[in-house]
């Protein structure tokens, strides 16, 4: 296979969702190839056609995107529509490709047996880059454990079938070996990079900023499902309002979309709190890091991540951060230094370090530039990308 000398490679990456979807895995995977192509790689996305209105197939800064019949069987997870001729034919069309590597995203979503199959079939290397730390903490008990016995089952499967793991975070990396009970499993831990330059150029959001006018402005992103943890945040919210000696000059805005959205409405107007608590909604990208750049203080109170993308773009906002310390959160913020960690579900710790932010403005100026300078000097896609690069080309020398 000459193929394999060549240095520009032909890749097939199956995501579970891919842009305009919106999510952190979704700009992950996006940026990831755009990085990819820039380095001249011919990059083909095999992904669900969700959201509807997306084209089926298109070709994006040189990134041909082929999107297959697919329907969610519980929110935010994305399966084939099995019954439907056309996702067969545009399966089956990949068969007759000729691809020097197969690249997957996360070990419990469909995509990933899909690689399976093919890799084998066509004995192509395939490479799988692991984002979760943890089973799946969302949609209610029997959804997370449908998805444990699916982890012991076809998880398992994934992560021992693939020439390679990647994980995003060195917990990503221990979970994928506790999980297949072999250490070797994966032994490769890359972080992903973030576009500093992209949202530097994005203006912070004036209307916002006019609208809070001497409001302090805490602010949460992500998709609004149990494991985020935003009910902790609403409770935290309430305690603040009803302490004696805190400022109440807050609002906190809550952006994204998910099948918790009406739940949490009921509950911001049940504890009266629809003047300190807005829910905005989805946002584009850019909306996203215009409002952040307006904000003093981002939470993310969420039970389970990999490396969460929302941190990694408020960090780079130079914002004070309040996280739970799930996942590789640790490696983005150190606690007391650039923000504070605090464990999931704990409200009460949550409540304190949102008043002490609250009651020391200087804080979160020192917090939000310390974590600045942290991503500045280690997320670099730049960096992430010449160490794939170096995965690739070890993992095609193999025979």
């Amino acid at each position: 296979m000459h193929l394999h000398s060549n240095k520009f490679m032909k890749i097939l990456v199956f995501s579970p969702y891919y842009p305009p979807h919106i999510g952190g895995l979704e700009f992950y995977s996006a940026e990831f190839n755009n990085y990819l192509e820039k380095r001249k790689h011919q990059i083909t996305v095999f992904t669900p056609h969700l959201p509807k209105d997306t084209p089926l197939q298109e070709t994006k800064d040189n990134i041909k995107i082929i999107r297959f019949p697919a329907f969610e069987i519980v929110p935010n997870y994305p399966l084939p529509k099995f019954w439907s001729l056309k996702f067969w034919q545009l399966y089956y069309n990949l068969f007759h490709k000729k691809y020097t590597l197969i690249i997957s995203h996360t070990r419990f979503f469909s995509t990933s047996i899909l690689s399976l199959f093919l890799s084998k079939f066509k004995r192509i290397k395939w490479l799988h880059i692991e984002h979760g730390s943890d089973f799946v903490q969302s949609g209610g008990k029997f959804v997370t454990f449908i998805a444990k016995i699916y982890d012991y089952t076809f998880g398992k499967i994934i992560l021992k079938s693939t020439d390679k793991v990647i994980a995003i975070s060195q917990e990503v990396a221990n979970f994928c070996n506790q999980l297949t009970k072999n250490k070797n499993t994966c032994q490769t831990v890359i972080h992903r990079g973030i576009d500093i330059e992209n949202i530097d150029n994005i203006l912070l959001s004036q209307s916002i900023q006019r609208k809070y006018l001497n409001k302090l402005i805490i602010t949460f992103v992500g998709r609004i499902i149990d494991g985020k943890g935003i009910k902790d945040l609403i409770q935290a919210i309430q305690n603040i309002i009803t302490s004696k000696e805190t400022n109440k000059k807050i609002v906190c805005l809550i952006i994204g979309s998910g099948p918790q959205e009406k739940n949490l409405q009921k509950i911001i107007q049940k504890k009266g709190l629809k003047k300190y608590i807005q829910l905005l909604g989805s946002k584009k990208h850019h909306e996203v890091i215009a409002i952040l750049k307006a904000s003093h203080i981002f939470v993310n109170p969420s039970y389970t991540e990999g490396l969460p993308t929302s941190v990694l773009e408020a960090a780079t906002c130079g914002k004070a951060i309040i996280a739970t310390n799930v996942g590789g959160t640790n490696q983005i913020i150190k606690n007391k230094q650039s923000g504070y960690l605090i464990k999931p579900k704990d409200i009460n710790s949550l409540t304190h370090r949102l008043i002490d932010l609250i009651d020391n403005p200087d804080k979160i100026k020192i917090f939000g530039q310390k974590a600045r300078n942290h991503i500045k000097q280690n997320f670099s896609w730049q960096k992430s990308i010449e160490k794939y690069e170096t995965v690739f080309k070890k993992l095609l020398a193999k025979k």
